[in-house]
Parts: structure tokens; C-alpha cells; sequence
């Protein structure tokens, strides 16, 4: 797996105006080689396209076309999350001031020393002062 791929990446490529070309990278790298993600992120992805729905912004057919393609990549749920999440992840969280469910991802590439691809400003910033390359801009 070459990187950890979080939520608002993910939800970019289902949303066309938020797609870049960046982005974009981030789905090739995806398909040729897998990413990691913490175990919280269907749930995350499935919400926000959800509220989508009940915003209107997209349509349920949409919202069900975009969680079948997803459910083909080949993205493998870590099963270390959760067990992380009392120890480094709240020391990060509590570091960089982030909120826990932005500091698993952040815990993950750090601990799988692998990049994170994020399009969240306060990810990017605690990613880069953690040394952590980074994709999605």
C-alpha cells in the first residue's frame, strides 16, 4: 500500500467540482497500488455522501454508484486504529490540536511511514510538521 487516503480526498473524486488534477494522482496511485485507511472511514465517507443526499447536492443514485466504486479500489481498512487511539493517536490529536477522527489518519501514515493524502488544511499542517509527505494539493 502506498499511502493513507483520507475522507476528504475520497469524497472529492464523488464531488466533480472538488476534483483537481492532484486529486485525481491521488486515484491512480490508488488503483495501481492500494491505501490504507483507519477503520472509521466508511462510516465518514457513507455520512458525508448521506448528507449530501438530504442536502440535495447530490442524488441517492449518485450516492450508491459512488460507495459501489469505492468498494473496488483496493483500500484495506488498518486493524491497528482503534488500538492506537488512547495512546498516539490522542497524542497527536492533542499535539496539533486536531480532532481524533482527523488524527487516525495523520497516526496511520506516521506509523506505516507511508504519505497522506488530504485535501484538510489542519491535516496537511500537523502531516508536515510531523515529517509526513503529502498528496492531494
Amino acid at each position: 500500500m502506498t499511502l493513507v487516503l483520507d475522507s476528504s480526498v475520497t469524497l472529492a473524486w464523488a464531488h466533480n467540482e472538488e476534483t483537481t488534477p492532484a486529486v485525481l494522482h491521488v486515484l491512480d496511485r490508488v488503483i495501481a497500488s492500494g491505501a490504507w485507511v483507519p477503520s472509521l472511514w466508511r462510516i465518514e465517507v457513507a455520512n458525508v455522501l448521506e448528507m449530501s443526499v438530504r442536502r440535495n447536492r447530490m442524488g441517492s443514485d449518485l450516492r450508491n454508484e459512488a460507495l459501489a466504486n469505492l468498494s473496488l479500489l483496493p483500500i484495506s481498512l488498518d486493524p491497528e486504529t482503534d488500538r492506537q487511539a488512547w495512546g498516539a493517536t490522542l497524542r497527536l490529536a492533542e499535539r496539533h490540536r486536531l480532532t481524533m477522527y482527523d488524527a487516525v489518519y495523520l497516526e496511520l501514515a506516521v506509523r506505516r511511514t507511508i504519505p497522506l493524502a488530504t485535501l484538510d488544511v489542519e491535516l496537511r499542517a500537523a502531516g508536515s510538521a510531523e515529517g509526513v509527505k503529502l498528496l492531494g494539493v
